[in-house]
């Protein structure tokens, strides 16, 4: 349960949970009751949520990256910050619209040494693991590497991706937004050092 209640309700705030609602179906398959805690609360200041929504829209429109190295990467940054909620979430995108399979969600916090990845995919998670640190540690031969596989527009979305999840993760564990059943009853991807 978070920290602070939902922002008080209003009209619009039934019409966004009926698209959040819609949209997360499409997305993840399914749509918890619980999903709604953070844009209830973002509710709190009602420009910064019709804003976030429209930063969301337009991340989900990106194109120049393979979805699911993107997906790879959102998950692999939402375990860096234990965000229970993003996890949860993230997984079962991953699963959904991906196809990445429960024992890659349950091998991601061994990444490196694990035969389920493809070389490419490794190197977006090292790449998601540096941009993660604080600070943020990216070495030139690590981007070097990445830029020998990926286009310029392509970084600059692997890095968005990376930095949005940021976001969305440190806001949600600082109020104590957890997970919201997305992936209930199946795999979750574990933060690093939770075991397997």
């Amino acid at each position: 349960m978070p920290r602070i209640p939902p922002a008080p309700t209003r009209w619009t705030m039934s019409v966004l949970h009926f698209f959040m609602r819609r949209a997360m179906r499409r997305l993840a398959g399914r749509s918890p009751a619980r999903m709604f805690e953070p844009i209830e609360l973002l509710a709190y200041m009602p420009r910064v949520l019709v804003a976030y929504g429209r930063l969301e829209q337009a991340t989900a429109r990106l194109h120049h990256l393979p979805r699911r190295l993107g997906d790879l990467a959102e998950l692999k940054a939402a375990t860096m910050t234990s965000c229970a909620y993003c996890i949860d979430l993230g997984s079962q995108i991953a699963r959904h619209r991906s196809g990445i399979t429960d024992e890659q969600l349950l091998a991601l916090p061994r990444y490196r040494e694990s035969p389920l990845f493809t070389d490419r995919e490794k190197l977006v998670l090292d790449y998601a693991v540096a941009v993660s640190r604080t600070p943020v540690e990216v070495s030139d031969a690590l981007f070097e590497r990445l830029h020998e596989q990926f286009t310029d527009a392509q970084l600059v979305e692997l890095t968005y991706l990376i930095a949005l999840e940021h976001f969305r993760g440190r806001f949600n564990k600082a109020l104590g937004i957890g997970a919201a059943g997305f992936s209930e009853g199946m795999a979750c991807a574990l933060p690093p050092g939770a075991g397997a």
